[in-house]
């Protein structure tokens, strides 16, 4: 039987040199982020029906296109360290084919990979280079809601959304981002708090 990834959680630092990498090209996305149980992908479609051009998560497109061609969830995470190389890949390819005077917001970005690959005992430095592709225009991490988890795993869900949600922020600030935290709200009132933030610098 596949055994389940073992997360191991590491804290480890993004090396300072690399962080002097300078970005390749500023763009006009908006990454919107958060842990798993944050509202993200609720709040993306919101924007989408503001008329916004949005991009889904490319994490979610790969495991749904694995489940219809027949795999099992499980087997697809056995090798959580592949699974995570694969979709940091895909996410390149995706935003490599955007383009960059686009106003659009992205659910989830490369930077985000970064966290992942410290949960299952990953060293984040091996993709810190691929974060320097494209300079997003601003950075929203959104507030994790409270959960109602449907099995006995709760304490291991509430760990992973916690270590997740602190290394998002961490993150993208050691990029040299100024990251902007959505509280939990209503999703009419964090769509009214996104557009607001974006509108006062003029970037929408």
């Amino acid at each position: 039987m596949a055994s389940t990834p073992q997360h191991e959680f590491r804290t480890t630092e993004l090396d300072p040199d690399l962080l002097s990498t300078p970005f390749r090209v500023q763009t006009n996305w908006h990454v919107i982020t958060g842990a798993p149980s944050c509202g993200k992908t609720t709040l993306i479609e919101q924007l989408a029906s503001q008329g916004f051009q949005t991009v889904p998560e490319t994490a979610r497109l790969y495991i749904e296109s694995e489940m219809a061609q027949g795999q099992k969830v499980h087997p697809i995470h056995v090798d959580a360290a592949a699974l995570q190389r694969t979709i940091k890949d895909m996410q390149l390819r995706v935003e490599g084919g955007l383009r960059v005077n686009d106003v659009l917001f992205l659910d989830g970005a490369v930077p985000g990979s970064l966290a992942y690959y410290r949960v299952f005992g990953l060293n984040p430095n091996e993709i810190l280079m691929d974060c320097f592709h494209h300079r997003y225009a601003s950075v929203f991490v959104l507030d994790p809601l409270p959960f109602q988890p449907d099995d006995e795993r709760v304490e291991e869900i509430a760990a992973v959304q916690g270590y997740l949600d602190k290394w998002y922020s961490r993150d993208y600030k050691a990029l040299g981002y100024d990251v902007v935290r959505v509280p939990v709200l209503s999703i009419q009132e964090r769509l009214a708090f996104v557009l607001e933030r974006l509108s006062e610098q003029g970037l929408i």
